[in-house]
């Protein structure tokens, strides 16, 4: 097992970026009560033996009512942006309008083993729910991006143990960020990509709600990547490794405002915005998948529940500023994620070298328009 690189002291916003909105204590997705965040990384900078290429990635776990003794549904809508990737259980998110259990993120060739160690670790954790006689079975979130320029993505290194790392390891509080977990050999924008997150505050009705995001960014291209309205990308003198768009961008959108599914569904289809905000125009190679969903509404599993469920939703005429808050919090996620990335490859052993995004001047060009 490795250890993840300690969240940076300096994130998107302390370089002068001017972001909209006013995020949480921790500009996390944490701010959102009850939810944890858990990584597992690996990073190594020379192949193991017969493989060609060092091993540079990990796994991202999410968790709503991380402290519950059961798991808890929560209602939940998805989104299909562009297609080119995975997650699982989107069917049934569909269907049923909420999942159980935790969230996963890893890379491409690592879906099925952390598929299996979800299962395992819900077997564990929730003992006396899943050895009754109730026959129940779990269908796990686990989503993907494709890390295969800067990480042995073939060689399968991504382990039941690193899967039950991320989730054991899930806590509250600062979420790392960059090249860490899941993120780990991500690019975004010809730069390192990686985790990112960050949150928004809502009032809704005069009560105050919190909205939370977190990315796995490996999207764009150089030429397109957009910071404050500006064209970046085409501005930095750093060298391009002029990489087509073969990436993907994960989003996971949390909140406690009392949302239902078909508002969930509408809340995670904004997701193409927030990510358009940084100049993606979501290539013909790259799968943006989007998940929502909301911690209120607390019920039972719906086998112990009875005939009828009652919940609570805000009107659907006062979205808006929900909306809005998701769009500005995607837009930073995904900087933070760039910003927090370290500089990777380079290596006799690698496919190329990508450089961390120079914050500095990124600084530089915006306060000189």
């Amino acid at each position: 097992m490795t250890t993840e690189p300690a969240n940076p002291a300096r994130r998107a916003r302390d370089f002068g970026i001017p972001f909209e909105g006013t995020p949480g204590p921790l500009n996390a997705l944490t701010d959102v009560p009850g939810i944890h965040v858990g990584f597992s990384t690996v990073r190594e900078e020379t192949p193991r033996p017969g493989r060609r290429l060092p091993v540079r990635t990990g796994v991202t776990a999410i968790l709503p009512h991380a402290a519950a003794a059961e798991p808890i549904p929560v209602f939940a809508g998805i989104h299909r942006f562009n297609g080119n990737g995975e997650m699982t259980g989107s069917h049934w998110i569909e269907d049923g309008g909420y999942f159980l259990g935790p969230v996963l993120i890893t890379n491409t060739h690592s879906v099925g083993i952390a598929h299996h160690g979800a299962v395992r670790w819900m077997l564990d954790r929730y003992a006396s729910t899943y050895e009754g006689d109730d026959a129940l079975w779990i269908l796990p979130v686990v989503a993907e991006t494709y890390d295969g320029r800067l990480n042995d993505i073939n060689g399968q290194h991504v382990t039941l143990d690193h899967v039950l790392q991320a989730l054991d390891g899930a806590a509250a509080g600062p979420v790392a960020e960059g090249n860490v977990g899941g993120g780990t050999g991500m690019i975004a924008y010809g730069f390192k990509g990686g985790t990112g997150t960050a949150s928004r505050r809502i009032t809704i009705g005069g009560s105050p709600y919190m909205l939370g995001a977190l990315v796995q960014a490996n999207h764009g291209q150089r030429d397109w990547l957009t910071i404050a309205g500006r064209a970046i990308g085409r501005q930095l003198s750093q060298p391009d490794p002029d990489l087509a768009e073969r990436g993907s961008i994960i989003v996971v959108l949390a909140t406690d405002l009392p949302l239902g599914p078909h508002q969930l569904q509408k809340l995670a289809r904004r997701g193409a915005i927030g990510i358009g905000r940084n100049g993606t125009i979501g290539g013909n190679s790259s799968g943006d998948i989007f998940l929502a969903f909301s911690t209120a509404n607390q019920h039972p599993m719906r086998h112990k529940a009875g005939p009828m469920l009652t919940m609570t939703m805000i009107n659907d005429d006062a979205l808006d500023p929900v909306y809005q808050a998701a769009v500005q919090a995607i837009e930073e996620a995904v900087l933070n994620a760039m910003a927090a990335a370290q500089t990777t490859g380079g290596t006799p052993y690698d496919r190329c070298l990508i450089e961390a995004l120079d914050m500095e001047a990124v600084a530089r060009l915006l306060a000189a328009s």
